[in-house]
């Protein structure tokens, strides 16, 4: 993972037990309500009670599990029809934040940005959707920080907590890292050259596709989940 000025930076290990458990909720390999015990992560994870506890509540403050007290924590519900309704919510956040940072947008975070996109390039000529989904998030957040108005930049942050897991699992998708790493590239150049109805209709468009594909998402989710409920009901014979 890098930092804004390109520096390699370990990731914290709550950050790796929330990636994981991000991931096994949006794979299905933990359903909704279903509850999940510190202890056995402690122990899947080889690590303390605290990362494990830094992690669940970082995964209730994205929405994605519910901590209740005295009961545990459960995997939070979320239906199709609501995922999408927070994705067209999401288009028109970032469509916003690139507008203005289009106008606004200072000569080093435009740096920054480009360097955020060359890494993007690397990681999707290496196929490695892990490494593009950290570099992607990085060059959403350069966006955001320079649109140079705070309730907005807190908001997009605040929801693409709740979707970042979702946006993560469509990298998985055929030629998706390729299309997104397109879209990037218009996304920068609109910005750089201060076109602010393009900069906002790519920047839109770049997370409403995403809605538009949406049954891709579906099925992929619905075979993954399919698979891991295959897989245990075969354990258990």
């Amino acid at each position: 993972m890098l930092d804004t000025g390109g520096a390699m930076v370990r990731v914290p290990e709550s950050q790796r037990v929330r990636d994981a458990l991000e991931n096994a909720i949006v794979d299905g390999q933990y359903g909704p309500g279903e509850r999940l015990d510190p202890a056995k992560l402690q122990e899947e994870f080889g690590c303390s009670r605290t990362p494990v506890r830094e992690a669940l509540q970082g995964l209730e403050r994205s929405g994605l599990v519910r901590i209740r007290p005295k009961q545990g924590t459960y995997v939070t519900e979320l239906s199709i029809p609501e995922l999408a309704e927070r994705f067209e919510l999401m288009a028109e956040l970032e469509g916003m934040a690139a507008r203005l940072a289009s106008r606004r947008i200072e000569r080093e975070p435009l740096a920054e940005l480009r360097r955020a996109l060359e890494e993007c390039e690397r990681h999707e000529a290496a196929g490695d959707a892990d490494g593009y989904y950290y570099a992607n998030a990085l060059f959403h957040s350069i966006i955001y920080d320079s649109c140079g108005n705070g309730y907005l930049q807190q908001q997009a942050y605040d929801l693409r907590r709740i979707l970042q897991p979702y946006r993560r699992l469509q990298l998985r998708a055929p030629d998706r890292m390729r299309r997104s790493l397109a879209e990037h590239h218009a996304i920068v150049e609109a910005i750089s050259s201060g076109d602010t109805e393009t900069a906002e209709n790519t920047a839109r468009d770049h997370v409403l596709v995403q809605v538009k594909e949406f049954s891709q998402l579906v099925r992929t989710w619905n075979r993954l989940r399919e698979a891991r409920v295959g897989q245990n009901q075969a354990q258990l014979q």
